[in-house]
């Protein structure tokens, strides 16, 4: 059984980023990090879904659309420091409290999800 699995399939990977998106929508905590999208965030909740089934071990809908992540160069055009960074897990620890799933994964997606943000800076400090 894979994470994707673990978290509940495709609709709780949907699950999981629509209270991601939303807690960027509308939480003062985030500002920031929801000034670099765009004024709708469908397109964005779109490729976080996309992503997140391929990586959590579901299907590798992201790469059969798009081809490889390559997260970091897809997010070079904005400017992403440790504010950014930390808004960003901020909604995304949040979401990931409220979602049904084991101590041990939460636990393994906080990390991975931290290293992972911490790898889109882009900005010196």
């Amino acid at each position: 059984m894979s994470h994707y699995d673990d978290l509940g399939g495709e609709t709780g990977i949907r699950a999981l980023v629509d209270r991601f998106y939303d807690l960027m929508d509308t939480a003062p905590e985030a500002v920031h990090v929801r000034a670099l999208h765009a004024t709708s965030l469908k397109a964005s909740r779109e490729k976080l879904y996309l992503f997140l089934t391929g990586w959590t071990g579901g299907p590798d809908l992201y790469v059969e659309q798009f081809g490889h992540p390559q997260l970091r160069m897809r997010h070079f055009p904005f400017a992403i420091g440790s504010r950014e960074r930390d808004e960003w897990l901020w909604c995304m620890d949040r979401a990931l409290t409220e979602h049904a799933m084991s101590e041990e994964l939460r636990g393994s997606l906080r990390l991975r999800m931290h290293q992972l943000a911490d790898h889109m800076r882009n900005q010196p400090e």
